[in-house]
């Protein structure tokens, strides 16, 4: 029953994994299943080693990179405040590098300018250039290259 020994090692590895994250003790436990499903077709001892070792170097040298370069990929739609930000945007009261009030999305939103010595007039676009908070910290349009 050597078969059952890899298939213990692979659950012990998954839960083990469960814990780190790392993607390496998942890995490892996937390679044990191959072991196991070796040694269930009766292949001896050294056949399962081999077979252990060539299944945790394939996931650890192709497929952990590959999802590691996945998992770190920003998502593609962007949510909440981070929305916001490259919208446009009118002034409803005087914005300076302090203080301000914009309509932005629909509701008005407290700003201040990107450049502090800026005083962008009611009425001006702008452009959200971050969320500072509670606040959009903003650009004038005609002033963007």
């Amino acid at each position: 029953m050597p078969w059952f020994v890899w298939l213990l090692a692979a659950a012990a590895l998954g839960a083990a994994e469960f814990f780190t994250l790392t993607l390496v003790l998942g890995l490892l436990a996937g390679a044990a299943l191959v072991a196991a499903l070796v040694a269930g077709v009766g292949v001896g001892l050294l056949g399962q080693i081999v077979a252990l070792a060539a299944a945790a170097a394939a996931g650890l040298i192709l497929v952990r990179p590959v999802a590691l370069r996945l998992m770190a990929q920003q998502p593609i739609t962007r949510e909440g405040s981070a929305a916001l930000i490259g919208k446009q945007a009118q002034v409803v009261r005087e914005v300076t590098g302090t203080r301000g009030l914009i309509k932005l999305a629909g509701e008005e939103w407290s700003a201040r300018a990107l450049d502090e010595s800026l005083v962008i007039p009611e009425g001006a676009l702008v452009d959200v250039m971050e969320i500072d908070g509670a606040t959009a910290v903003v650009y004038p349009r005609e002033l963007l290259p």
